[in-house]
């Protein structure tokens, strides 16, 4: 990459992290859009400065990633080539913005309408039968039933989970104090089941597990460090096969289901969107679908006219 547009990446992932407080997974999946222009830029339109890409140039970058057989070796979907529109447009409107630049060339580019993909979710007896796997009497597997009982109680997603501390437990009051995308704070409930879970994994097993690189993280891992999102992924693989769910299973998953089926019993979708740590309502809606495709499968199956 020229030392123009790396400099020119550098300044907006800047941007984004200390003004926009974004956070790394999102600065990374930027970084990672720009890249690929940057790389189509340079090795196919032979361009090194950044003045000197043009519409017809971001024009040619969303045909090339959107075919089979380019350089880089990879053919992206409608989902993703949006993706690289918004990131680009972001990108582009900061170097204005800032006076980098005087032209726009994404200004009059709009974003692919993509049909959103409905996430996987367990039913809750599927829930229920992953809860259970864990054996508790091994100090690994207490750790486990209490680290996926937190998950479901309070629909975290893992990097609130893994970054969970110990003080921001409030056992007597019920809830937790979470710091989510942005490092927004939030409260959210947490029941008494996963709470019990909790306080028995703190007494029995963590203390075991902990040392002087644990500071104040909840979970950990057998090195007494705290877990990392991968460790969350095999932990809950390896139970749902344990418990015979064949399903994609992954750490959202139990957010999703935590999602889908406060909805199912009557929870208003804001209170939902709410306890999510959802900035915009459109994002949680996608639930409301999950919610009509569980309405008809039940028509379906107890209905006699199903």
């Amino acid at each position: 990459m020229s030392d123009e547009f790396e400099l020119h990446k550098k300044l907006f992932l800047n941007y984004l992290r200390n003004e926009r407080s974004l956070s790394e997974n999102t600065i990374t999946a930027y970084s990672f859009d720009i890249d690929k222009f940057f790389f189509y830029a340079e090795n196919i339109c032979l361009i090194t400065e950044i003045h000197k890409i043009t519409e017809e140039t971001v024009t040619g970058f969303l045909g090339f990633v959107s075919r089979s057989g380019n350089k880089l070796d990879e053919k992206y979907s409608s989902r993703t080539v949006s993706r690289f529109i918004s990131s680009l447009k972001s990108f582009f409107k900061y170097l204005v913005t800032d006076n980098l630049i005087s032209v726009n060339p994404v200004e009059n580019f709009t974003t692919l309408k993509s049909s959103r993909i409905l996430p996987e979710v367990l039913s809750i007896e599927e829930t229920e039968l992953l809860l259970s796997a864990p054996d508790t009497k091994d100090k690994l597997g207490l750790r486990d039933k209490a680290l996926m009982e937190t998950m479901y109680a309070s629909g975290l997603r893992v990097s609130e989970t893994i970054n969970l501390e110990i003080s921001g437990i409030f056992f007597e009051e019920e809830y937790l104090r979470i710091f989510g995308k942005g490092s927004k704070e939030r409260i959210v409930p947490i029941g008494r089941t996963a709470l019990k879970f909790i306080q028995m994994y703190m007494n029995e097993s963590r203390i075991l597990l902990k040392n002087k690189n644990s500071y104040d993280y909840l979970f950990l891992n057998f090195r007494g460090s705290k877990l990392s999102r991968m460790g969350v992924l095999d932990i809950i693989r390896k139970h749902c096969s344990g418990a015979g769910i064949n399903k994609n299973v992954h750490p959202h998953t139990l957010r999703h289901s935590f999602a889908t089926h406060l909805l199912q019993g009557g929870a208003d979708i804001r209170i939902i969107q709410e306890m999510l740590g959802h900035s915009d309502i459109s994002t949680t809606q996608i639930y409301t679908h999950i919610d009509k495709d569980y309405l008809i499968e039940v028509h379906k199956t107890f209905h006699p006219r199903g």
